[in-house]
């Protein structure tokens, strides 16, 4: 029997988990609550279903994608308000010793391009960059097969930067797909709805779905000029709209920057919500 990797991700609110076999099929795909990571939750099924699995299917080893910053010995490093008491799990250590098996621990943004250049649409790419559009915005880099987190492992904070003195606010907080869906509430429509209307040229949802476009263009021009990657890849849930999407991004930055001067490509994300699931074991297969 071929060996297989058991593959999580760990979100604010659930961990998602399956089998990824060593021809790139993912299957068995399930779902679990985190708890809110209640006296440890998270670690605690994590545990628990690599004991299952283990003593179910013959593995080669173990991937975990999750939510802050992962340090060097693959614990949690930093953790913000999302999961309660999650700082300092020793994630890799506490897999590694109970199943003897290899594990890899890689936060979400970075597995979310690791699993697109394994088997999504970003498989020829040398130089990426990822701008994960969700809740808050995460970033990531990917040149020459190295991921570059920066000398303390926060580099790519992309949520955090382009604060606004005047409304006190970040980049993420005008431009994730979070803000657009506040912003929509009084209409009383949800963010897939919106972009169907505006699909077909309704003029309210188009225009505030523009105006949102351009507070992303905003942060998505820095990065292009500061990294000139080869592929900026848009990933998150929003990334299913497509060309659609795509196009009105690339409407919005045509204003503000210089004529003629970056030629990085857009994309977007083909893998959705299973991308981080691949990504997890990209440092096992690779």
């Amino acid at each position: 029997m071929a060996k297989e990797y058991l593959v999580f991700d760990v979100g604010g609110t659930t961990i998602k988990y399956g089998l990824l076999s060593q021809d790139l099929k993912l299957h068995d795909c399930q779902r679990c609550s985190t708890e809110h990571n209640h006296n440890g939750h998270i670690l605690a099924q994590l545990k628990r279903l690599s004991a299952n699995y283990q003593q179910n299917h013959e593995l080669a080893g173990i991937g975990v994608s999750t939510a802050g910053i992962v340090g060097a010995d693959g614990g949690i490093q930093y953790a913000g308000p999302t999961i309660a008491d999650y700082q300092g799990t020793p994630i890799k250590a506490a897999l590694k010793a109970q199943t003897q098996l290899p594990v890899s621990v890689v936060n979400d943004v970075d597995a979310a391009l690791l699993g697109e250049q394994l088997a999504g649409s970003v498989q020829k790419a040398d130089a990426v960059y990822c701008v994960a559009l969700g809740t808050g915005i995460g970033g990531a880099y990917l040149n020459q097969s190295q991921l570059l987190n920066g000398a303390h492992a926060t580099a790519n904070s992309l949520g955090y930067t382009l604060f606004d003195v005047k409304t006190q606010t970040n980049y993420e907080q005008r431009a994730s797909t979070l803000a657009l869906e506040a912003t929509l509430k009084p209409l009383k429509i949800s963010v897939p709805e919106a972009f169907a209307r505006a699909r077909q040229g309704e003029t309210t949802y188009l225009n505030v779905i523009k105006a949102w476009a351009a507070q992303v263009a905003a942060g998505l021009a820095q990065i292009m000029l500061l990294f000139d990657p080869e592929v900026l890849l848009i990933g998150g849930a929003v990334s299913q709209q497509g060309d659609f999407l795509l196009t009105l991004l690339k409407q919005q930055l045509k204003p503000i920057l210089p004529p003629n001067l970056c030629q990085t490509q857009l994309k977007v994300a083909t893998l959705a919500d299973k991308a981080q699931l691949y990504g997890a074991a990209a440092g096992l297969i690779n």
